[in-house]
């Protein structure tokens, strides 16, 4: 196939940035998304020229590092993670857009490459278990009905890969919060805990710069992982519990 790449460029978070094109041709139907860019970087290589930055682990669709705006789509035409885009969605003679997430909490570092660490101080703000639950045998012993487990699990296929965020118009992290606050809220050992852990995290969440959730649902549409959104419902519903018996305190 041939194709012509228009790539957004920038140096660092202050630097203005822009689009380059770039022409590509030879490029197999069968290759990833991730691997054609590569392809380009061997080129731009070549010529001595500055390899387009991108992020990428696992290319497994399971580490959520991955965050390409394709097509004015996050992760592109598929429901899926950019690594797990094949070439085979796109047609001989396409022009493909590509860019970064684009959301004040996640700044630019360089070309197509964003610093999501807000999402870690997320989770560092209370998006784990604390209390003694136990040892392992303990678990095992604590029943547990399989839909609960299920939501649970559901909540938990998050990979935080930002998607969520860079599909709502509003840049708000809320399907993101509520999976990691639903993943732990839902089971015996996180219920403890689980009206400190909604007001910490929403508090950081709100601190970081993202955005108000307006029940839009992109986020969910695009979640490559298929999040629902009652788990925004359900975090909901524990912060304002949470909110009423401080104020009844």
């Amino acid at each position: 196939m041939k194709l012509t790449l228009k790539v957004w460029r920038q140096k660092n978070a202050s630097d203005q940035g822009s689009f380059v094109n770039y022409p590509l041709d030879g490029i197999s139907k069968d290759m990833s998304f991730l691997e054609m860019l590569d392809v380009l970087n061997e080129e731009l290589s070549e010529k001595g020229e500055d390899p387009v930055h991108f992020d990428h682990d696992c290319r497994e669709g399971i580490c959520g590092m991955c965050s390409l705006y394709i097509n004015g789509k996050p992760h592109g035409p598929q429901q899926t993670t950019t690594c797990q885009l094949h070439m085979r969605s796109f047609s001989d003679g396409d022009t493909i857009t590509i860019e970064p997430w684009r959301a004040k909490a996640f700044p630019v570092v360089k070309d197509l490459v964003v610093d999501r660490s807000a999402f870690d101080r997320i989770i560092q703000a209370g998006g784990y278990v604390s209390v003694n639950t136990g040892g392992v045998p303990d678990a095992n012993e604590i029943p547990i009905p399989k839909v609960i487990a299920d939501e649970a699990f559901d909540a938990a296929t998050c990979i935080g890969c930002g998607a969520c965020v860079a599909a709502c118009k509003n840049a708000s992290a809320m399907l993101f919060t509520s999976a990691k606050i639903s993943q732990l809220a839902l089971l015996p050992q996180g219920q403890v805990e689980k009206k400190s852990r909604a007001e910490k995290m929403i508090a950081q969440m709100d601190a970081e710069g993202f955005g108000a959730c307006t029940n839009t649902g992109a986020c969910a549409a695009e979640c490559p992982k298929e999040i629902s959104l009652t788990n925004i419902a359900r975090m909901n519903r524990e912060y304002f519990s949470a909110v009423i018996s401080s104020d009844n305190v």
